[in-house]
């Protein structure tokens, strides 16, 4: 399953993301981890989640990240939800290729039976048809 969460800058998502974080470490059987740009969420998520710094590992283009993803679970099959927060600042890319890393996602997601929930900045009312399945 992919979620994500679209809206404005300034709107609430991190704070949305934040609490939806907290709630799946103390729901769900397996490890969460959350992907954000920088270091900001230090300090406002549960210790046992695995908080990562795209930064620290150069992530900044699509299949890069695929790759990530890929190796972290294969390192540790117990994730069952990763969080993205601010995929566009992560990728610098647009709705058309956050559309399609959804999809890729999704794939990934329902063939290892895990989550992701991913934050992106722009306005809801002009997602394109791939993102609108997600929001």
């Amino acid at each position: 399953m992919v979620k994500v969460i679209m809206a404005a800058q300034g709107s609430g998502k991190t704070r949305d993301l934040i609490a939806s974080i907290n709630e799946s470490v103390k729901n769900e059987n397996g490890s969460v981890v959350c992907l954000e740009k920088g270091n900001t969420l230090r300090y406002d998520i549960n210790y046992r989640v695995r908080l990562i710094d795209t930064d620290d590992y150069s992530i900044a283009s699509m299949p890069v990240l695929q790759g990530f993803i890929s190796g972290l679970h294969a390192g540790n099959f117990d994730i069952s939800h990763i969080f993205i927060d601010s995929l566009y600042k992560i990728l610098g890319c647009d709705k058309d290729k956050a559309a399609e890393f959804c999809a890729w996602c999704e794939g990934f997601a329902a063939k290892n039976d895990l989550r992701f929930t991913i934050t992106v900045s722009d306005d809801p009312n002009t997602a394109n048809e791939g993102l609108k399945k997600y929001l």
